[in-house]
């Protein structure tokens, strides 16, 4: 029934007060009464009959219900005021909020991320740097960048780069411990490890000719420039893109691998709004070459 769906007054007090951590922050932000805001957030949660913040003295939680809902309250009242803006000014220049996940390769894109906020002084750039594959619908993301060979179905995906990641290890490490000479003598040294899709840690290597290798290791990061250095360093073998090899020994060089692409994602519209559209084209341009 539509009577019983959330007035968007009741989802921009229950987003701005995650946003600002407490109710009268949330007040402040809004530029409203704090009795204001409390009611208009109780009337939320008694309309769907769910309780979506505990809230103490001290500070304000989501519950599990309030995080199934925040991204879709931002994404709505992204969706209302782009179309009242819209209605308001039709010059199609790019403005308002533009939230992005980026994976650790971040650094190679920070100077084409920079380059975006002085050519658009009117979009605000939110950027979350993750391996985690976020939900770009549910919790309100506009792009994403992923590093994969795998894209999310009901995405469009634009490509930046396609590279070769291989295994690498240091002088140093080759020296005391040789390499291995066939994937599966991989299980008899140190490997360094990621994280599959962000989630859980990774337990096996791709190899070119489409099969895979089990892996297990000493050190499981999610952060790119971690496991470099630790490679560097001497601890181990580890999976690396091509820009981040420098100094580092190839390993199983033509055996273990796989080709990744860099690729530019956002949910399938029909009409994408000025910001979306003005990162994307900026990114294609700008973007680095890694192939």
């Amino acid at each position: 029934m539509a009577d019983d769906l959330p007035e968007t007054s009741e989802l921009a007090a229950f987003v701005a007060v995650v946003d600002a951590g407490s109710v009268s922050g949330a007040a402040d932000e809004l530029g409203l009464p704090r009795a204001t805001v409390s009611r208009r957030l109780a009337r939320l949660e008694e309309r769907l009959g769910v309780r979506l913040l505990r809230r103490t003295t001290r500070r304000t939680a989501l519950t599990d219900a309030g995080t199934e809902l925040y991204g879709h309250a931002r994404t709505a009242l992204a969706a209302v005021g782009e179309g009242w803006a819209a209605l308001r000014r039709a010059d199609g220049v790019p403005r308002g909020l533009l939230r992005v996940s980026v994976p650790p390769v971040s650094g190679e894109l920070t100077e084409v991320l920079l380059t975006f906020v002085h050519a658009f002084p009117e979009v605000r750039l939110e950027v979350e740097v993750s391996t985690r594959h976020v939900d770009l619908v549910g919790e309100g993301f506009d792009v994403a960048v992923r590093a994969t060979g795998r894209l999310d179905p009901g995405l469009v995906a634009r490509q930046l780069a396609r590279f070769r990641s291989q295994a690498f290890a240091s002088p140093a490490y080759v020296e005391r411990h040789g390499v291995p000479s066939t994937p599966e003598e991989l299980r008899d040294h140190a490997c360094l490890l990621g994280f599959d899709r962000g989630v859980r840690p990774v337990t096996w290597w791709p190899l070119l000719d489409g099969g895979r290798v089990r892996v297990d290791g000493r050190l499981v990061c999610n952060d790119m420039d971690v496991l470099w250095e630790a490679t560097r360093q001497g601890l181990g073998i580890a999976m690396l893109p091509p820009f981040r090899n420098e100094g580092l020994v190839p390993v199983l060089d033509g055996v273990v691998g796989a080709d990744t692409r860099l690729a530019l994602v956002y949910p399938e519209r029909e009409f994408l709004p000025p910001a979306v559209r003005a990162f994307v084209d900026h990114m294609v341009v700008a973007a680095p070459r890694m192939d």
